[in-house]
């Protein structure tokens, strides 16, 4: 069973070593991301999934212990997702679960084991459903720190160009997430997502099939898109 979630958006960015001197323009997401992670272990869960957009076409598994690294962007740092238990695999984390694994790193996560899975922006709706209700799935208390980005389109400077349906589709975005409207997660226009280079879309409908008949209530700590990117933080409990 679902017993909370946590939704954080995946830019490098978040971490201050790769934004250098802009790091402090992000500080708000930060701290809200922190009191969504803090939610997450005041729920007592027996496992973490961490659920983020990926480049394969369907879904990728990593273990406890998965190494990631931000050397793609310029800075000589690597992280790890939760402990080394012996299982982890040479197959480097994907960027939205290196950033998860550096926001739990940073809380000093030892609430549960953890595992992660990288989900393809092109699965549709129904294959996301369907593996959310699977990792839900038994009486284990499961959590979700669920990883993505809303439309990269909001301005003339966002790496998508000014799109006018973005602002309406992060809003629709910001308020499913926080009133954790799992009917409103399930039916996002995929076609309209890929359009506008949000990349959360898959890991949110992920988190909709999982939270089918928890009863979880959500509240949004973030929303904004500093960089003509939509940046989310909500916490589902």
């Amino acid at each position: 069973m679902l017993a909370a979630a946590a939704v954080c958006p995946c830019p490098p960015l978040l971490v201050p070593e790769v934004a250098a001197g802009a790091a402090p323009e992000l500080d708000a997401a930060r701290a809200a991301c922190t009191e969504a992670l803090g939610v997450l272990a005041a729920a007592r869960p027996e496992r973490l999934v961490v659920v983020g957009s990926a480049e394969e076409s369907g879904r990728g598994t990593h273990p406890e212990g998965a190494r990631g690294s931000f050397r793609g962007f310029g800075v000589d740092l690597d992280v790890r997702l939760g402990v080394d238990r012996g299982t982890a695999s040479e197959r480097p984390l994907p960027p939205s679960l290196a950033v998860a694994a550096w926001l739990l790193e940073g809380t000093g996560w030892t609430e549960a084991p953890i595992e992660g899975l990288g989900v393809g922006e092109p699965l549709d709706a129904e294959r996301c459903i369907h593996i959310g209700r699977d990792i839900a799935a038994g009486a284990e208390r499961v959590a979700l720190l669920v990883m993505g980005d809303a439309s990269a389109c909001r301005t003339l400077k966002a790496p998508g160009y000014l799109d006018e349906r973005a602002a309406p589709f992060d809003a629709q975005v910001a308020r499913a997430l926080g009133a954790a409207d799992v009917a409103a997660l399930s039916t996002l226009d995929a076609d309209l997502a890929h359009e506008l280079k949000a990349s959360g879309r898959a890991p949110w409908q992920v988190l909709a099939g999982a939270a089918e008949g928890a009863g979880l209530s959500g509240a949004l700590l973030y929303e904004d898109a500093p960089y003509g990117v939509g940046y989310v933080v909500a916490a589902w409990s």
